[in-house]
């Protein structure tokens, strides 16, 4: 590990591409058909709101989800709409294409917070419904909250297992990867050679997989402060809960990747490093190429931004 402390840099995989962000921009890397390589650069916007939200402990988690799930949308969206089209055809295919209904009312980015809504409510819902039609074999509150955790999990694990079996999701697994694999060979101060990062674990502490395990573990313990009877006001506290779940989940999670480095300690980080080998899948070497395009050129336009930044101050 070099001695001097790196920024910490996040990533995301997204169709045939990666997407790397900083602390001024994100920048995705897309493999074209033609086996050229394309960026699209996505600025980070100042919100007051959004940024006030990030300095508090346990409502920082939340905005993190806010802008991750919004900025993760534009830059998947990019890349699905590019990494199959001939690059001589890109002028036609552009003319062609119309944003959908939904996309021109909300925008990319709302459709990406409000779709990450849906699918967490629908994770919540289901597992204390099925939970709920156990009770006869489980009445207990306890039992019913273990019960309900370990449905949620079940139905995690299932539904990542299932969809990784796609070639389309197996290959953004791969690119997942490959995301990985670039950040902890940066981390690890060494050069960012095809060489290097294949050398490195596909797996990594500040992973979204690891965030969505620690959700349904820490749901288990908060759910036991509120009623499990009647149905109905268990689904009410459920949903009413989602807030104070994911606050505390990216809380652990970051307590996670700062005690990774402590003997002990970097074993409550295990549970969601397990996650990854669903999650992420080894890249190719063409993959994790894609990767370091995509890491170096965001490493770039934040000493461009950085450099402006400076620039404006003089003046």
């Amino acid at each position: 590990m070099s001695e001097t402390k790196k920024p910490a840099y996040g990533g995301q995989a997204v169709i045939e591409g990666v997407m790397f962000g900083g602390k001024n921009t994100y920048v995705t890397a897309v493999r074209r058909k033609d086996d050229s390589i394309e960026y699209f650069e996505v600025k980070k916007k100042t919100n007051p709101t959004l940024n006030k939200f990030k300095k508090i402990p346990f409502l920082r988690g939340i905005a993190a989800i806010v802008e991750a799930s919004a900025n993760g949308t534009k830059h998947l969206n990019f890349s699905s709409e590019r990494y199959d089209v001939d690059p001589k055809d890109d002028e036609k295919v552009i003319a062609e294409s119309e944003p959908s209904k939904i996309s021109l009312i909300l925008g990319a980015a709302a459709v990406g917070v409000i779709s990450f809504i849906f699918v967490k409510t629908i994770f919540t819902l289901v597992p204390a419904i099925a939970a709920e039609s156990l009770r006869f074999m489980f009445p207990g509150h306890i039992e019913q909250n273990l019960i309900e955790g370990l449905i949620k999990l079940l139905l995690l694990l299932g539904y990542i297992y299932f969809i990784s079996m796609t070639p389309i999701v197996k290959r953004v697994f791969q690119y997942h990867g490959a995301e990985h694999k670039v950040i902890n060979t940066y981390e690890a101060g060494l050069p960012i050679t095809i060489e290097n990062v294949q050398s490195q674990s596909r797996l990594h502490y500040r992973c979204g997989s690891s965030f969505i395990l620690f959700t349904v573990i820490i749901g288990v313990f908060v759910y036991l402060f509120v009623p499990s009877d009647p149905l109905w006001q268990r689904l009410l506290f459920r949903l009413m809960l989602i807030p104070v779940v994911l606050g505390i989940s990216f809380e652990v999670l970051q307590l996670t990747n700062k005690v990774r480095e402590v003997p002990v300690l970097k074993a409550l980080g295990y549970p969601g490093l397990w996650v990854q080998l669903l999650t992420t899948k080894e890249p190719d070497d063409r993959q994790v190429d894609v990767a370091i395009h995509s890491f170096k050129e965001l490493l770039k336009r934040e000493k461009e931004h950085e450099k402006d930044l400076e620039n404006t101050r003089v003046v």
